[in-house]
């Protein structure tokens, strides 16, 4: 099976070094992921956690307003993600600590980026094996892999920014994504004055993936909300 799509999930990286959250961006960029955010502490990881929703988190233990066990048991209460503990400390009791609380995997500093990219594809394999690149519509099919839309034995090439919006929209299929977060996954971190935009977007989205786009039935507006993306059967 082809797990290129894995390469779309959001990773964040929570340490208190700014050169070993750079380093493992790096590590993560070069490997092929697209979507990486990283925090210095508790209350950035938190704030991330909570608007932008990871599919991975890696933390590291010691962190300077708490420490990345609280942070793991404070992001329990609210998501799912898995989670990778990333230390230099190697004591037992800690590796010990970090899985007893639920966590996928503990690696210690300095650790070899090989093996950093192969943890992070097992545990995302094993989340996300479920998931199928390949998105099914009314009309039409995704392939985000390819970023492209086949209808009627056609292919139409997604935009970078299509890209970006029908894979937010797909992420949270059949409910509504907002104006600001489907700015937010186009543009990233200042997406405002984005609105006009992302309608022409939506637009040309529409042509590709609908039957009819003057009548859409797969990416439907929720007048005064945002939009939503409706997959066959869903």
């Amino acid at each position: 099976m082809d797990y290129d799509y894995l390469k779309y999930k959001k990773i964040l990286i929570v340490d208190d070094e700014a050169d070993l959250r750079e380093m493992v961006t790096s590590i993560l960029d070069q490997d092929g992921f697209k979507t990486i955010k990283a925090a210095g502490t508790v209350a950035e990881a938190l704030k991330i956690c909570r608007d932008w929703e990871p599919d991975l988190a890696i933390l590291d233990v010691m962190l300077p307003d708490g420490n990345g066990f609280s942070l793991f048991e404070q992001m329990r209460t609210f998501t799912e993600v898995p989670v990778l503990f990333l230390t230099a400390r190697g004591e037992d009791e800690d590796k010990l600590k970090g899985l007893g609380l639920g966590a996928d995997d503990y690696m210690v500093k300095p650790f070899l980026p090989k093996e950093l990219s192969l943890r992070i594809g097992i545990i995302l394999r094993r989340y996300y094996k479920g998931e199928d690149p390949i998105v099914q519509l009314a009309g039409s099919q995704i392939d985000f892999d390819r970023a492209e839309v086949i209808k009627e034995n056609e292919h139409f090439p997604l935009t970078a920014k299509e890209h970006d919006i029908l894979l937010a929209l797909y992420r949270n299929a059949g409910r509504i994504v907002t104006i600001d977060q489907l700015c937010e996954a186009a543009w990233g971190d200042n997406p405002y004055g984005y609105e006009n935009s992302l309608m022409a977007h939506i637009r040309r989205i529409r042509e590709k993936i609908e039957a009819n786009p003057s009548k859409p039935v797969s990416l439907i507006t929720v007048k005064g909300l945002g939009y939503k993306l409706v997959l066959t059967g869903k």
